[in-house]
């Protein structure tokens, strides 16, 4: 390829979900390489120097199955798209209490990024009947052979398999390369359409940055350098691009580190992957979450700028339709007596003032709007310097993360040690200067022990933190407390560190004072005020939580 041009590839995402009538249904946050749909359907045409690569919009349906809960396994198959014809693949899904697992195996998946230079791996995803996508894990590649087995908490669903540019993406592209196909006399269940077609729509631009980690020759898992070393590259680059750099800062430069300290180790002569993946994986997560925010404080920011337009334009519309009544007013009033004509010039001065008073009224409302929200930005920022002498904090879409590990507890108990007491103290000392923040307590277990165990653990230690903070003057109304035992690892829990990092407690402030307007929803496994636990404070099970 002439060194002066680049072939530029990307992928359209806008409109993949139609719902039963034809409308396109509203997507939660749009794929990272998602771009304008191009809108001719020639192959290639150069404009500018650049070639732009362009393909015919293919519409297609997916069936879907309501999984009988609770029931013997069933087999589902997976064939190929025209994307990618030679691949195929079978699922064995069982349900069972609390979820349904899905055993999927697929043959003849090629290296992601002979579809682009942008995609690395490939995802599984479940689509409900009415369109909503679920991530439900990467399928990381093993010569033309992989497989994956996950949980999802959904009853019906559709699967398909698309080409990402990492694994945490949280919409899928169009490049959809499997997807389920229902077997005659072996798939058991209640057959359902979903009512949204999904489309595999054109590929706008998608342009590689300077530094990008990208090889001519399709990148596979014998790479010098491990494929989640060149994700985090490229989820790094994609969150750059959105201006995560601006808007989500802090997370980014996480990231940025993660990324930085992988490479580090991978560029060492006897590097360690283990931890050179850790640091990968992480940066992938934390330039999504960029990400993220970012779209999302994007948003909040062009919706404030419309509103100011808006008041703007109803402003000047209500000025111009007082000049033009003063105006007839005028012309009326030019042929009468002179009293007449002073008592209608008094009046259009009155007008006027009015309109004024009015203009000025929208200008004061509008400018104390901006700066109550750079007020609730400001105040976050320094609830979240404060929360950090104490605990752990982070920012999150969900509002501010105060983490605390397990060694604020004795091991399988729930009893707040003294030093947590105290740790627990300042922060409610803190959270008090802001009046109607609201407190979601989590309590969270690693996978040792039994599963009702563990969540009775989560349960009691996430109760424990929480009456423990309304003694020191946390509002009760304000706070709620939930058990999630051992369902949302955020580590491995085969190794210890992995297990260390699942047993924890985490604290999600939010609020209109910092700006996040989310309330405290009453979730399952929410611990009530006055419980009556079934552990006595001391394990009984032998478990290490």
């Amino acid at each position: 390829m002439n060194g002066k041009r680049r072939m530029l590839f990307g992928i359209g995402l806008g409109g993949w979900l139609l719902s039963a009538s034809g409308a396109p249904l509203q997507a939660q946050e749009a794929n990272p390489t998602s771009q304008t749909a191009l809108q001719n359907n020639e192959i290639t045409k150069q404009e500018n120097g650049i070639y732009l690569y362009r393909v015919k919009v293919v519409q297609r349906d997916l069936d879907a199955v309501n999984y009988f809960h609770r029931s013997d396994s069933t087999k589902i198959a997976f064939k190929g798209t025209t994307l990618l014809p030679t691949a195929k693949g079978e699922a064995k899904v069982t349900s069972e209490r609390g979820g349904i697992v899905i055993e999927a195996r697929f043959d003849g998946l090629t290296p992601a990024n002979g579809f682009g230079k942008e995609y690395l791996t490939y995802v599984l995803w479940a689509i409900t009947p009415d369109g909503r996508p679920n991530n439900l894990g990467e399928v990381l590649p093993a010569g033309t052979r992989n497989s994956i087995t996950v949980t999802t908490a959904l009853q019906s669903f559709g699967l398909v398999v698309t080409a990402e540019p990492y694994y945490s993406v949280t919409q899928p592209s169009d490049v959809v390369v499997l997807q389920n196909q229902i077997i005659p006399d072996k798939t058991t269940g209640v057959l359902e359409k979903v009512n949204a077609h999904y489309l595999l729509l054109p590929r706008g631009t998608y342009a590689e940055s300077e530094g990008s980690k990208t090889v001519s020759n399709p990148i596979t898992r014998n790479e010098k350098s491990p494929l989640e070393l060149y994700e985090a590259s490229n989820a790094v680059r994609i969150a750059k691009e959105a201006g995560a750099e601006k808007y989500a800062d802090d997370i980014m430069g996480a990231a940025m580190r993660d990324l930085k300290n992988a490479s580090y180790i991978d560029s060492s002569k006897k590097p360690d992957r283990k931890l050179e993946i850790t640091f990968a994986r992480q940066a992938v997560q934390r330039a999504e979450d960029a990400r993220l925010v970012t779209l999302r404080k994007q948003a909040a920011e062009r919706e404030m700028n419309a509103q100011l337009a808006k008041q703007k334009a109803e402003a000047e519309a209500a000025e111009s339709q007082l000049q033009a009544q003063r105006a007839q007013m005028e012309a009326q009033t030019a042929a009468a007596a002179k009293a007449q004509a002073d008592a209608e010039r008094a009046r259009a001065e009155a007008e006027r003032a009015k309109a004024e008073a009015e203009a000025a009224a929208a200008s004061a409302r509008a400018e104390v709007a901006s700066k109550a929200a750079q007020s609730a930005a400001e105040a976050r920022e320094k609830l979240l310097g404060q929360l950090n002498t104490v605990l752990a904090t982070s920012e999150s879409a969900r509002g501010l993360i105060v983490n605390m590990s397990d060694v604020l507890f004795d091991t399988g108990k729930y009893t707040l040690k003294p030093g947590t007491q105290i740790s627990l103290a300042k922060v409610s000392g803190i959270l008090q200067s802001y009046p109607g923040l609201k407190l979601q307590v989590e309590g969270y277990t690693d996978s040792t022990g039994t599963t009702e165990f563990n969540q009775k653990l989560s349960e009691n230690r996430a109760g424990a933190v929480r009456d423990f903070l309304v003694t020191q003057g946390v509002a009760q109304a304000n706070i709620v407390a939930t058990g999630y035992g051992q369902s949302q690892p955020v580590a491995d829990n085969n190794t210890v560190a992995g297990r260390a990092q699942n047993r924890r407690v985490q604290l999600v402030v939010s609020g209109n004072a910092i700006g996040v307007e989310k309330s405290v929803p009453a979730a399952d496994g929410a611990v009530a005020p006055a419980a009556a636990p079934a552990l006595t404070g001391t394990s009984t099970a032998g478990s290490t939580q």
